[in-house]
């Protein structure tokens, strides 16, 4: 894998009695390796704010983590069978959130890296979603590299 990735997020949120809520971000990032854990850099613009987001995501063996540092902070970790609590701070207040991952599946090759989880979403305490998310990390030198306009 090169240093320069595509990466592609899909998720989707299932929430009761108000459907599904899709959302997909295709960047470009940095990628490294080291021990044993595969590292995603990409910076992210929110629309009507001023300020970004780096993020951070980390694909280990049988886990995956997701860190957010600027104008909103956290550090969501995903484990198969395991909830994790986290506080979310956004610019409008802080939230705690919990995860539970049911499904975490992960194939890599030279070129690219698929992950996919599904996982429950509390909020303060409280079932907000069934949620879902996929990434897709391509190499560089892969072909088909180039951010969709």
């Amino acid at each position: 894998m090169t240093n320069e990735v595509l990466l592609t997020i899909a998720g989707l949120q299932l929430i009761d009695g108000e459907g599904e809520t899709p959302i997909e971000i295709v960047t470009a990032g940095d990628y490294y390796h080291r021990n044993g854990k595969h590292y995603i850099l990409y910076d992210e613009m929110i629309e009507g704010c001023s300020g970004h987001i780096h993020n951070t995501v980390k694909i280990g063996e049988e886990s995956l983590e997701v860190i957010k540092k600027g104008i909103s902070n956290v550090h969501m970790v995903f484990e198969k069978n395991r909830k994790n609590l986290t506080c979310y701070a956004t610019p409008f207040g802080n939230l705690t959130i919990g995860i539970m991952a049911h499904r975490i599946q992960i194939d890599e090759s030279d070129k690219d890296i698929d992950v996919q989880v599904n996982y429950s979403l509390d909020v303060n305490d409280q079932y907000l979603a069934d949620c879902s998310i996929q990434l897709n990390v391509k190499s560089k030198d892969a072909g088909n590299f180039r951010l969709q306009q």
